[in-house]
């Protein structure tokens, strides 16, 4: 046996590559995406803006699509590809299923194409002869398919645990294309070593999708990491002539894009430099507090994954050049390095590092001892068991104010909800906890040794708490969260108050409040400053100390705020 393989790390033997039962991964990864996708309103800020430009995309049509807005706003930021596709789904189902409904359905499909780029790729590397594990003397390792479906399982499973990305895979923003153009193009680099021409084509589709999902702060990384992955020593060095391929297919969909933009007049070409200068303007030198705060948000964002990545770097050590742990090394490091690029880097640049931080911390597991596994597994026990006790307190602080402390913080922050109890969703999460705790009991009285059971309870737990969240909280985080009250208000005032010809211009207000009155009540503002009425987005206190634009106006027509909002407030006013 090549030397190559006695130094493996990796101790592993048949019975721990067990399959995982696929009726309860598919379970699992359904459960997972479509709670607390549906039956609610869009929430501030990300999911509020991507909403909006896809509406506006199916309310408007024609530059809309080529050139993203929410009303009258130029959106020039990120790109066009997430409201292409929520937008078309509102186009077809939107009069079956209305408008919010349908621009949500591909956040499943983004999230399936994630998911299965992920685990095809993590199994493509993982059956390889490089990341075998140590043949033992009397036979019982697994072998190579085997060991590969539990490797691609338990990346998969770790992608279900990362903490980071559980709300935005539930918005309608850019996470979710970008999510899934990442795993794409990390399919397509592992594809590349057996089927070149393939691999070529799934790398470009996911870099070109990268750019249009987000722009430059989307693509970047992965570009970054090509030089990385494809460097003498690497097997994809000898691939190098169809990274070119790659990198064609890749441009020419954005390169059309943007053709096709800068010919809508002055209108598009208005829109192309700005979306430029937003690219551009992204970057720039970064900031002692800013690393500090993108760091410790990281820490959280990548858990529990970036451990177990930091634990495959070091076990692997010396198989850097080997295509298993070089493909996700190259696009982690990569990553990181285009944090340095970013004054403040928050969760949107975290995204690129999710893919490979789950493929690397796959890897580890193999290395571990049964001690730290059992360690992990505990971890995860206690974590989850801990917030779904939390998420039920709550709840019953919620409905029968006890205990009186935590009940009070609550009321503090849903000021006006009336909570009543729908016995349904109640039932709903009865059954979900007993699943959980049946989860527990198999894990600690069947022992299993299959080395995906620590993740199953990490990616279980996490899906609990999530459940748990939607069918005991959604109304109170919904009456929170929601501008369809304080817009109705304002486009029945407006209706009331405003003549036809007449128009309001904003002062202050934010992207995404202006998102939250277009999606609501299709109600756009204008820049011009010859508008007799002005909206202004102001807080109390502002207008208690007399900072509030035309705080002194004497014709005041409407004030409104969400009712659990104790800060924002919106002015509807007559100037003249």
């Amino acid at each position: 046996m090549s030397p190559l393989y006695r130094s493996t790390p990796a101790r592993l033997t048949a019975p721990a590559t067990t399959k995982l039962p696929r009726l309860a991964l598919y379970a699992l990864l359904l459960a997972y995406i479509v709670a607390g996708l549906f039956m609610r309103d869009p929430w501030k800020s990300d999911d509020l803006i991507g909403m909006a430009t896809m509406l506006d995309n199916a309310r408007e049509g024609g530059q809309a699509w080529l050139l993203p807005r929410i009303g009258d706003m130029a959106h020039a930021q990120n790109g066009p590809l997430s409201a292409w596709v929520g937008g078309l789904f509102a186009v077809l189902f939107g009069g079956w299923l209305g408008e919010v409904t349908a621009a949500r359905l591909p956040n499943i499909l983004w999230f399936l194409l994630g998911a299965a780029g992920l685990w095809y790729g993590a199994y493509l590397i993982g059956r390889r002869p490089e990341a075998q594990p140590l043949a033992l003397p009397f036979g019982g390792e697994p072998n190579e398919r085997d060991y590969g479906r539990m490797i691609a399982d338990a990346a998969l499973l770790l992608l279900l645990a990362t903490a980071g990305i559980l709300i935005h895979v539930h918005e309608t923003g850019i996470v979710p294309a970008l999510l899934a153009c990442n795993a794409l193009a990390f399919y397509g680099l592992t594809r590349m070593l057996d089927k070149p021409l393939n691999g070529a084509i799934f790398l470009g589709l996911g870099l070109a999708g990268a750019c249009l999902a987000r722009g430059l702060p989307g693509v970047l990384p992965l570009l970054l990491a090509l030089p990385f992955i494809f460097r003498p020593g690497c097997l994809l060095w000898q691939r190098l002539k169809w990274l070119a391929l790659s990198l064609v297919i890749a441009a020419l969909p954005v390169i059309a894009w943007l053709l096709a933009a800068s010919a809508q007049g002055a209108r598009g070409e208005y829109w192309i430099d700005s979306w430029l200068q937003w690219n551009l303007d992204y970057y720039g030198l970064p900031t002692f507090k800013g690393s500090i705060g993108g760091l410790r948000d990281l820490s959280w964002f990548l858990w529990p994954t970036w451990p177990l990545a930091a634990l495959a770097i070091s076990r692997w050590r010396g198989w850097y050049n080997a295509p298993h742990i070089a493909i996700a090394l190259g696009l982690l490091v990569a990553g990181l390095l285009s944090l340095l690029a970013v004054p403040t880097p928050g969760e949107l640049d975290f995204i690129t590092l999710v893919v490979p931080a789950a493929a690397l911390a796959a890897f580890s597991l193999p290395t571990l001892r049964r001690g730290i596994v059992n360690t992990l597994d505990w971890f995860a026990v206690m974590c989850f068991s801990l917030t779904a006790v939390t998420v039920w307190l709550g709840w019953i602080a919620l409905h029968l104010g006890w205990p009186p402390k935590i009940a009070h913080n609550i009321a503090r922050q849903t000021t006006g909800f009336d909570p009543s109890m729908d016995w349904l969703p109640t039932l709903l999460a009865i059954l979900v906890s007993l699943g959980w705790v049946a989860l527990l009991r198999w894990r600690f009285k069947a022992r299993p040794t299959a080395l995906w059971r620590g993740t199953i309870l990490s990616a279980g737990g996490l899906a609990t708490t999530w459940l748990l969240l939607v069918l005991l909280w959604l109304p109170a985080i919904d009456y929170a969260r929601s501008y369809r009250a304080v817009s109705a208000e304002l486009a029945q005032t407006a209706a009331r108050e405003i003549g036809p010809g007449e128009c309001i211009r904003a002062v202050n207000l934010g992207t995404s409040q202006r998102a939250a009155f277009y999606v609501f009540d299709k109600q756009s503002f204008s820049y011009d400053s010859r508008c007799n009425f002005v909206l202004v987005q102001t807080s109390r206190s502002a207008m208690e100390e007399g900072r509030a634009p035309h705080a002194d106006a004497q014709h005041v027509l409407w004030e409104g705020a969400r009712a659990a909002d104790r800060h924002e407030l919106f002015r509807l006013l007559r100037l003249r």
